[in-house]
């Protein structure tokens, strides 16, 4: 149910402001994003966390990328940059098509699922899966198993790069977030802040994310993100396919 309702939320917000709602700054709301520096953001990012994978001698291949919740397609146009195909998966139909729109060369692949796993790819079927700003608002249980997802269709030395909130941070908002139950924060997102629709929050500890990926992977390295700000602890975690 709660996964449900995630997908409700993010169908509403995709519908009504898709780059406000992958990149939540004031001056982005109302469609205020200029998309082309919507999509900048999403190129300065990838090329840093790109550089600190090669900066540990991990070296996946060229040939293609997942853009795990891709959302407008920010990161996955970012990613085609470094891979021959890119291909973006969201349960946001409205999301895509926005992406879509935006992808004016049709450079990459925008595939729609409302599945909780990866089923639509085999296994071993790219170089790098890449994740940002998303398994944050996915409940934990599906969240890890979209993260062994991720693992399981990059090829053997490949790698999984995916970002998580790891916790509140102590800013005002932070121990606000940390002790307002779940459905007071819905309210007053939607009330009070005038969101299309809320935006849950679920952390996921290093032991959330080495149990998720275990099986096929190990954690070749992590550090804190500070690139997006807000109330939230952001971890990038780089796993490398065994």
């Amino acid at each position: 149910m709660d996964l449900e309702r995630t997908r409700a939320d993010w169908t509403a917000l995709g519908a009504q402001d898709p780059l406000w709602a992958v990149l939540v700054t004031p001056e982005g709301r109302h469609d205020g994003w200029d998309p082309t520096a919507f999509l900048a953001t999403g190129r300065d990012e990838v090329s840093a966390v790109l550089g600190r994978i090669a900066a540990l001698g991990l070296r996946p291949g060229t040939g293609s990328a997942l853009d795990f919740g891709c959302g407008a397609g920010r990161l996955t146009q970012a990613l085609r940059d470094h891979v021959e195909r890119a291909v973006g998966i969201d349960f946001s139909e409205p999301m895509l098509e926005r992406a879509r729109s935006l992808d004016v060369d049709g450079r990459c692949e925008f595939v729609h699922s409302e599945r909780p796993d990866l089923s639509v790819f085999g296994d071993a079927t790219f170089d790098i899966a890449y994740s940002s700003l998303v398994l944050q608002h996915i409940p934990t249980a599906a969240a890890r198993g979209y993260l062994a997802e991720m693992v399981r269709v990059v090829r053997p030395g490949g790698v999984v790069a995916v970002q998580v909130a790891t916790r509140p941070d102590q800013s005002l908002k932070g121990r606000v977030a940390a002790v307002l139950p779940r459905r007071a924060m819905r309210f007053a997102q939607r009330r009070l802040l005038g969101y299309p629709a809320p935006m849950d929050m679920y952390p996921l500890s290093r032991t959330d994310v080495e149990a998720a990926v275990s099986a096929h992977g190990r954690i070749a390295a992590a550090w804190d993100e500070p690139m997006y700000g807000g109330h939230w602890v952001y971890t990038r975690y780089v796993i490398e396919r065994a």
